[in-house]
């Protein structure tokens, strides 16, 4: 089977990390021959690709003016390579990879919805191909993959065609998550933690959408009980530059309990370092590293967010968006657990991503949706 991806980007990102995770299961259970056109640039997600012996071509789309360039590349390209499935990922990609391929007379297409926040306000380029996609995935796809029930929830009231849509989680390699005691011990040396200290860890880019404000003041009421509980902060943005997230910090009195690594590559590395993971976000779909926490075997504290409840069940605690003070009370009580009852929670977390998130399971899904579109 011939396999084409459209993506809109290939740095660093959940939907991107994704594709990589699929295409490297799916073609070696399958023999499957995957290609990749990124339409913008390379990316270190496509450099990775590439060193692991993917096709990855970039069209370095950088302007509304290059759509007719793009277009014109993508028919060129599915038309001459008669690929049996077209898979698209995120708003653009799934809009003129659509457009393309069924000019080129590839019926077989797949678009991919990869979150739940829509732009709701204003006109830009992204809203306007938000709403185009809503009126052509009637015509479009064939079907349409989302990443989260929410996502799907979001888009069917947006317009997108409901019956076309189902749901596929992203997919995890447990291999990439363990966490040995020595593993555990020399992370936690290397940040600076020594062994007295409870440390609650968030991973994520500086977005409003991440509510850190709300994790932050939860930070500060909890600091007043419990002298050993530090944060680790990991993400873009997530640095002493950051004058906006400095200040809040500040205005608590609590420099000296936050570390701040900015964006990382050696993730699983930091989720070695703590004892309980935080998701503070107002707005989710599927958050990627809610699943990589559990992987690692760390209970979570997470708001109710896109899919986040759902991910981790009865493994760890969900409260609601925007409450600092319920955040603080379920850090509180995950906190006064102690450390073999959050052990025992993180072995279940694992156990329940091994079983409903693993990398395995979710190439499964998608080989059977490819089987099914080209039978017909």
């Amino acid at each position: 089977m011939r396999i084409i991806h459209i993506i809109t980007s290939l740095n660093l990102g959940g939907a991107e990390i994704m594709l990589m995770r699929l295409i490297e299961t799916h073609r070696t259970e399958t023999n499957s021959i995957h290609t990749v056109i990124c339409l913008t640039g390379m990316g270190e997600v496509g450099m990775q690709l590439r060193a692991s012996g993917v096709e990855v071509q970039v069209l370095n789309m950088r302007s509304p003016l290059d759509i007719p360039r793009i277009l014109w590349r993508l028919w060129r390209q599915i038309r001459s390579f008669h690929f049996d499935i077209v898979q698209t990922w995120m708003y653009h990609a799934n809009l003129l990879g659509g457009l393309a391929a069924r000019s080129a007379g590839n019926r077989n297409v797949i678009w991919g919805i990869r979150g739940s926040a829509i732009p709701q306000q204003g006109i830009s380029v992204t809203s306007i191909v938000v709403s185009l996609g809503a009126w052509l995935s009637r015509y479009l796809p064939r079907m349409i993959i989302c990443c989260a029930e929410s996502a799907r929830t979001a888009h069917v009231k947006k317009g997108y065609k409901q019956s076309k849509m189902i749901v596929i989680p992203n997919g995890f390699d447990l291999t990439q998550f363990i966490r040995t005691p020595l593993y555990r011990q020399q992370a936690r040396t290397g940040f600076g933690f020594d062994d007295k200290d409870i440390v609650v860890g968030i991973v994520g880019r500086f977005d409003p959408l991440k509510d850190y404000r709300n994790f932050v003041l939860a930070a500060t009421e909890l600091a007043k009980e419990n002298e050993h509980v530090k944060y680790l902060m990991v993400g873009r943005g997530i640095e002493r530059t950051n004058d906006v997230l400095m200040k809040w910090i500040e205005e608590g009195q609590l420099v000296h309990k936050f570390i701040l690594l900015g964006e990382r590559n050696d993730i699983p590395r930091c989720l070695a370092s703590i004892d309980i993971f935080c998701l503070s976000s107002s707005n989710e779909g599927f958050p990627n590293v809610v699943c990589e926490a559990m992987a690692m075997g760390v209970p979570c504290v997470v708001t109710d967010a896109g899919d986040a409840a759902e991910i981790v069940s009865d493994t760890g605690i969900v409260v609601a968006p925007r409450d600092s003070t319920a955040l603080v009370r379920a850090l509180r009580d995950m906190i006064s657990k102690g450390a073999n009852e959050r052990l025992h929670l993180g072995k279940l977390a694992r156990q329940r991503i091994n079983k409903h998130y693993s990398i395995d399971t979710i190439s499964s899904q998608f080989d059977n949706i490819y089987k099914k579109i080209t039978k017909k």
